[in-house]
């Protein structure tokens, strides 16, 4: 009876599992007549219908292997939705094996004179390439692929890899009526979960029963032989998660978000650990610890920090006679930037090594700040190396040597780190470019140990602008404009106006103000690292005021004030993400025009978000020519929450009201 109730229990178990499957090829004609997503009118494309079923299974000869069937149906809305019709499986092979797909099945339907007419895949739509030296990629386009199409396609992926589970997403860059993931773990298996995004994953754990069966043969005998046949089962049990979600809306960019792929709902399985029978549990996953310190023993890591003979006289020529170490430290690191030509590539591990880049002055940013630290260290500066993800590499979800693919060097003096990076040519110590302010960095020293530290800047970015200009009675304005540029203000305006044109900047910066006339142009500082940025310019800019009968109506910030609310969505699901602290202050005198004085003008203000997030204050008072205007805001945490969205929404709307109001000036 016992058994029996077992029997009947996995059997429920594995009818729920398959029960609620949507049957291929069984499309409804009203999802043809669909002309667009009820729920999000402007997607291009819909995932309709999606089924991702991973199990574990035993074939005797190879072993165990990871069985992943995929059934996906996707609505195409229109043109823009043509790229949904094409999808990539990606393969991986390596030590003699290579995952291989099986029993693909895809077809497009379209709605023709009232009936649905099937075009089925053909080998001319199916195409193999070869991603990497690691990776295959069978790539599938769909045929007879119009506005209104439904694509559907079925598969099988067989892998040989435990370990190599490929990374579920529950959400795409369109809106997904319904999914479902199943994965089935053999008991000696032991899978963990890793999840990202915001939307909450809670999978329904159950059990069924399942079976291996070994067959084998021997022989004996001497003058006639016997062939003698086995079989053997095995009973085991499988753990099994599954997922059903539905209505998943499309993840869609927004603005100041570091990576949106860091919000894409997902999850990771990690082989943890295997136990087979009669055996002791062998454990597999391993922890960020395992990972720094297996890229520290690399030869191409901490192989290169132990090199100096390259470099020696050099360097000790340099630093000959300089006393104490942040000036040795300043002397070396403008040395290897001067030296070393940064060649765009990253990555944690050398590409040429330190050796032969010092001699051809080239290299990846490992080449050049792994040299930068060992020359650190060579004159007696407490340097150690800093592994990151860059913003474009995403933040991963669990411990892995692909966690990280950059390097800087780190100078730990008291109580404080100071970071650089030699391939940021303009930037200066703790100004990392914007590509590795990446949230946190593992910093490892000599010995092995190693501990988080934060990459996020702490100090402001300045922008000081100060403005003399006179308004005319015709509502023009002409004067001079002042600005001082700091930290990764100054940073972001060196990278781009060294590698510009002159006239061509000079005509970019007219267009984004719009009619300016700009003349006497001046930047100085532009290579003086370490010093602010000033630049100048006189300029004239028509229609910058109302004149309404004997009066004239202006906003005493001009054209340089704040138009429009950044911030329109009433709620947001992602950070808000500045990058790094900024201030911005500008300072207006204005002279008005003979023959006229003011009748009335903004009133001051000052604003404080929670939790002294930010700032803003607002004084306008006369003079005896005209006006003077003081703005200042400044936002002092790189990273805004989502929770706090709602204030700093309400801090802009606030600002760009305040900066809309008007001075009003009469006729004396």
């Amino acid at each position: 009876m016992k058994k029996y109730i077992l029997f009947a229990f996995a059997l429920v178990c594995f009818m729920t599992i398959h029960a609620q499957e949507v049957k291929f090829g069984d499309i409804p004609k009203e999802a043809l007549e669909e002309k667009q997503h009820p729920k999000d009118p402007e997607a291009a494309a819909a995932v309709l219908y999606e089924r991702t079923y991973l199990t574990t299974r035993y074939i005797q000869g190879q072993g165990f292997q990871i069985e992943t069937n995929v059934h996906k149906r996707i609505k195409i809305y229109n043109k823009d939705g043509f790229e949904y019709a094409t999808h990539y499986i990606p393969l991986y092979k390596g030590n003699g094996e290579r995952e291989k797909v099986a029993g693909l099945k895809a077809y497009t339907y379209n709605l023709e004179n009232g009936k649905i007419k099937d075009t089925k895949l053909r080998k001319d739509g199916i195409f193999k390439e070869k991603r990497s030296e690691y990776i295959d990629v069978e790539k599938i386009t769909m045929p007879n692929v119009k506005e209104g199409s439904i694509v559907e396609y079925k598969y099988k992926m067989i892998s040989p890899y435990l370990q190599n589970i490929n990374e579920i997403q529950f959400q795409y860059d369109i809106p997904v009526n319904h999914i479902e993931v199943v994965f089935e773990a053999h008991e000696y298996f032991t899978y963990k979960k890793h999840y990202k995004g915001y939307f909450r994953l809670t999978p329904k754990e159950t059990s069924r029963s399942g079976k291996i069966t070994i067959t084998g043969s021997s022989r004996s005998g001497f003058a006639v032989n016997k062939t003698t046949f086995s079989r053997d089962e095995i009973d085991f049990t499988y753990n099994i998660s599954k997922f059903d979600l539905k209505n998943i809306p499309a993840l869609k960019e927004e603005s100041f978000v570091s990576n949106i792929e860091n919000y894409r709902s997902a999850v990771k399985f990690e082989l943890a650990q295997t136990q087979m029978p009669n055996s002791i549990p062998k454990y597999l996953a391993k922890s960020w610890d395992d990972v720094v310190k297996t890229i520290y023993r690399s030869e191409a890591f901490g192989g290169q920090l132990e090199k100096s003979s390259y470099f020696k006289s050099d360097i000790d020529g340099l630093v000959a006679g300089v006393s104490g170490d942040m000036k040795k430290a300043a002397m070396i690191y403008n040395y290897v930037r001067n030296k070393i030509k940064w060649n765009g590539n990253y990555g944690k591990y050398t590409d040429l090594g330190v050796r032969k880049a010092y001699k051809e002055s080239t290299g990846n940013v490992a080449d050049m700040n792994l040299m930068l630290t060992a020359m650190l260290r060579h004159a007696g500066v407490n340097a150690n190396p800093v592994i990151l993800s860059t913003r474009g590499h995403g933040i991963k979800m669990f411990p892995t040597l692909n966690g990280f693919n950059y390097v800087i060097c780190a100078i730990e003096v008291e109580d404080a780190v100071i970071l650089l990076d030699a391939t940021n040519y303009y930037g200066e110590p703790n100004v990392l470019p914007l590509r590795a302010l990446n949230w946190s960095g593992r910093l490892i020293r000599k010995d092995g140990s190693w501990n988080q530290i934060s990459l996020m800047p702490r100090n402001a970015a300045l922008r000081n602008t100060s403005v003399s200009l006179a308004l005319d009675e015709n509502g023009d304005v002409s004067g001079k404009q002042r600005t001082q540029l700091t930290s990764h203000y100054a940073l972001n305006f060196r990278e781009i106006y060294t590698q510009a044109d002159k006239e061509d900047y000079l005509e970019k910066l007219e267009n984004s103000i719009e009619d300016i006339e700009i003349d006497e142009h001046s930047v100085k500082n532009v290579k003086k690292i370490g010093k602010p940025v000033l630049e100048s310019y006189s300029f004239t800019k028509e229609s910058q005021a109302e004149v309404i009968g004997d009066k004239i109506y202006f906003s005493p910030l001009f054209f340089m004030g704040t138009a429009e609310n950044i911030f329109k969505a009433e709620e947001r699901v992602y950070p808000v993400d500045f990058g790094y602290p900024w201030k911005r202050k500008i300072m207006m005198n204005i002279q008005l025009p003979a023959g006229y004085e003011v009748e009335s003008m903004p009133e001051a203000t000052a604003v404080k978000m929670p939790g002294n997030l930010g700032t803003y204050s607002y004084n306008i008072s006369k003079t005896p020519t005209g006006i003077s205007v003081v703005m200042m805001k400044e936002i002092n945490s790189s990273v805004i929450t989502p929770d706090k969205y709602g204030a700093l929404r309400e801090f802009y709307k606030m600002l760009v009201e305040k900066e809309k109001e008007k001075v009003v000036l009469k006729k004396i």
